[in-house]
């Protein structure tokens, strides 16, 4: 099959100056097609003059199609008007697609009249037939026939929105300098071969293109999630504090829920908000003299506590889940320093790594999210070390409004949510979770009752929205995400 180009070159020397519009008609083929074609002729050199032109047409809207296929609205209204008449709160229901601008337009035609004289309101017909000429103008605008139709009769169909008109581009094409009807290949390089012959001389070369700016070398790119994340680890590890190691997803209930003194029939351990593992289901990896330490706290409580007083079930702690949070990984920390060898030392433990909850997903929430942990044991501190090490947290990721809001968790005591304002949803966004741990949880553990250890759960996703001015989660994290954001998305600089 012959190419475009040269149909394209055989056409003008057959005919002389064409349209390209008018050549993708001739061709029956798509007028990009034939405008890819003249671009093939331009790049071999000046075979062809090339003249932009433009076009002005008309062609229907959505509207303006149904009536192609249903009549106009005023000739709809007019056949659903009987000859015994009908009330027009009738003919609104019976009237066609759009019986309120029918009635009108067949009003003024002078098609139907309102006749009073026999008692209630009724519409009758005032002329026998009619020709719809509505239907009959977009039938020749349809049928390319623009020229049969009255400019203003156009323009009043385009106040109704029948029709539209359009602007197409165009090129208007005729012989060139060098014109030829056949297309020369042009040589990109120029090879020894060429200039020890001497061939070089006798062929086109590609005009090289000193602006083209080369592909961009292959490289790997880092999420912004990832770029936040090395930020705060570093922020973390400037304040003193050592990383927990976070490295199982699975958790069993005894360390995710019943070591952090969460009853056994607390609503965050149903399916609606938790992942069950189904395989395996059971674990047992956890001390077994701890396990009677943590019965006999939810049972009959501790230090002066009644527990929650209900049968305590071993099965129940057994069933694993995809962690909820990070704070059971705290607990086993805990635990570990308080029965190393010389006795407990105070620390500050900090982790960053993926949680799981059964959540409704919306634009500042997702079932699977990282989870910034902190936690620091020490004697005689507070909840204002707590607020105090918060301020100097943020204050390096440079967001400095903050709120703190009571609340209540099963294992802290007192318990205080964080919020961030976030300035492109312009609100107040929860980012995280704070509290003193009780001693519910902390004496089973074997930490000594003079030690106070205040912990947060943090989110990283909503800072990282802050700090990049994304204002729904699903551009981060998802289906969604647009990787030239994360290829061309800035280093994370937090200001300190």
């Amino acid at each position: 099959m012959q190419d475009i180009s040269e149909r394209i070159l055989k056409y003008i020397a057959d005919h002389g100056e064409v349209d390209t519009l008018d050549l993708a008609a001739v061709f029956g083929e798509d007028h990009q097609k034939i405008v890819g074609g003249v671009k093939s002729i331009e790049a071999t050199g000046e075979l062809i003059q090339c003249v932009p032109s433009t076009r002005k047409c008309w062609k229907l809207t959505a509207e303006g199609r149904d009536i192609l296929e249903h009549g106009s609205h005023e000739a709809n209204v007019f056949k659903a008007v009987p000859q015994a008449g009908i009330s027009q709160a009738e003919l609104m229901k019976c009237g066609g697609k759009n019986p309120k601008a029918g009635f009108s337009k067949a009003m003024s035609n002078g098609w139907i009249l309102i006749d009073k004289s026999g008692g209630a309101p009724l519409v009758r017909r005032k002329v026998e037939t009619i020709e719809d000429e509505v239907l009959v103008h977009v039938k020749a605008i349809a049928d390319g026939k623009e020229s049969s139709v009255a400019d203003s009769v156009r323009n009043e169909y385009k106040k109704r929105k029948i029709l539209e008109e359009s602007v197409t581009k165009s090129f208007v094409l005729s012989k060139g300098p060098e014109f030829a009807t056949t297309l020369k290949k042009l040589e990109t390089d120029l090879t020894v071969e060429m200039l020890a012959s001497g061939l070089w001389k006798d062929l086109k070369f590609k005009a090289y293109n000193f602006d083209a700016l080369g592909a961009p070398p292959g490289r790997g790119q880092l999420h912004p999630l990832m770029k936040v994340r090395t930020e705060f680890r570093q922020i973390f590890l400037e304040m003193g504090f050592s990383e927990m190691p976070t490295n199982n997803f699975v958790e069993s209930s005894f360390w995710n829920f019943d070591a952090l003194y969460v009853p056994q029939q607390h609503p965050a351990r149903d399916q609606q908000d938790t992942f069950f593992v189904s395989h395996p289901k059971m674990s047992d990896k956890f001390p077994l003299a701890l396990v009677e330490s943590v019965r006999d706290s939810h049972e009959n409580g501790v230090d002066g506590s009644i527990g929650y007083r209900y049968d305590w079930k071993l099965d129940e702690s057994r069933k694993n889940v995809l962690r909820t949070h990070t704070t059971g990984v705290s607990a086993r920390m805990l635990y570990k320093v308080a029965h190393q060898p010389g006795g407990f030392k105070p620390v500050k433990y900090f982790s960053i790594d993926k949680v799981f909850r059964n959540e409704t997903l919306d634009a500042t929430h997702l079932a699977e999210f990282h989870q910034v942990e902190g936690v620091v044991a020490d004697y005689g501190i507070t909840l204002g070390d707590l607020i105090g090490t918060f301020n100097a947290f943020f204050n390096k990721l440079g967001i400095t409004e903050l709120e703190y809001k009571p609340t209540f968790n099963p294992y802290t005591e007192p318990s205080m949510e964080i919020f961030c304002f976030h300035p492109g949803l312009q609100r107040w966004i929860e980012v995280g979770n704070s509290g003193v741990f009780r001693p519910e949880m902390l004496i089973p553990l074997g930490v000594p009752k003079e030690v106070n250890v205040i912990a947060w759960g943090l989110s990283l996703e909503r800072p990282t929205m802050i700090k990049y001015g994304l204002n729904n989660i699903r551009d981060l994290i998802g289906p969604k995400v647009d990787l030239k954001m994360v290829q061309d998305g800035p280093i994370c600089r937090m200001n300190c």
